[in-house]
């Protein structure tokens, strides 16, 4: 039979080649299925998670310096009384020559119940103020605490005890003639300091149970938008 010249036989691999570049190939795809997720884990929920609100508040005379407020209000009149959320509001006075406020969100980190204040609520004092029918309550609290599973927070919203794993959320805000308006929710993973000094750890709005700091916010998967 006729011998084929190296030409027709072309380009050959050792076995220890082989088993290289296999053993490289896997590693890469390995590599990859592991660290795109994080990736994912760590980035995405700040771009998939974010609540918008446009709410008025009321008057920023509604809100003595020092002081907290609850503001009650329906986040989609539509649906009703479902949708009633309601915000810790504290005036905090002046920062250089911007007010400051204090929003904290009342929904419990931990699964997501509603934190109640631990203090003497004026519900005698209660008005409807806007055109968004925003009910205010004058209260008094050492802090805030779930009623469901003993979560409780100081009255700048951090975890004191209990099983929640982050600070309370909290809201932005901003001050147009004369009324205070809401704005987007947030996460916060610690608060340093008080009032219109505090420096806020902030992050991405994430969901009641999710790590927003640490290792173990590396450990969660990426979150529905809601």
């Amino acid at each position: 039979m006729p011998l084929m010249s190296e030409q027709e036989i072309g380009e050959t691999y050792s076995r220890s080649g082989f088993l290289s570049f296999t053993t490289l190939g896997l590693g890469a795809v390995i590599g990859g299925v592991i660290t795109v997720p994080v990736l994912g884990f760590a980035v995405l929920p700040s771009f998939t998670n974010q609540r918008k609100q446009n709410v008025e508040l009321g008057p920023l005379e509604e809100f003595p310096e020092g002081r907290y407020v609850i503001a009650t209000y329906l986040e989609d009149p539509e649906i009703g009384e479902v949708s009633r959320r309601t915000m810790f509001v504290r005036n905090n006075g002046l920062l250089e020559t911007a007010p400051s406020f204090t929003i904290l969100f009342s929904r419990c980190v931990h699964l997501g119940c509603p934190v109640q204040p631990n203090g003497p609520v004026d519900a005698d004092k209660m008005k409807k103020v806007g055109e968004f029918n925003v009910e205010l309550t004058p209260v008094q609290p050492s802090g805030f605490g779930c009623p469901c599973h003993g979560g409780q927070y100081d009255t700048e919203g951090n975890r004191t005890a209990g099983p929640p794993v982050r600070a309370l959320d909290r809201a932005e805000f901003s001050v147009r003639d004369g009324k205070l308006w809401l704005g987007e929710y947030y996460s916060v993973g610690k608060v340093e300091g008080t009032g219109a000094r505090a420096r806020i750890q902030r992050y991405g709005h994430a969901s009641p149970g999710v790590h927003v700091d640490g290792i173990e916010s590396w450990l969660y998967p990426i979150e529905v938008p809601g």
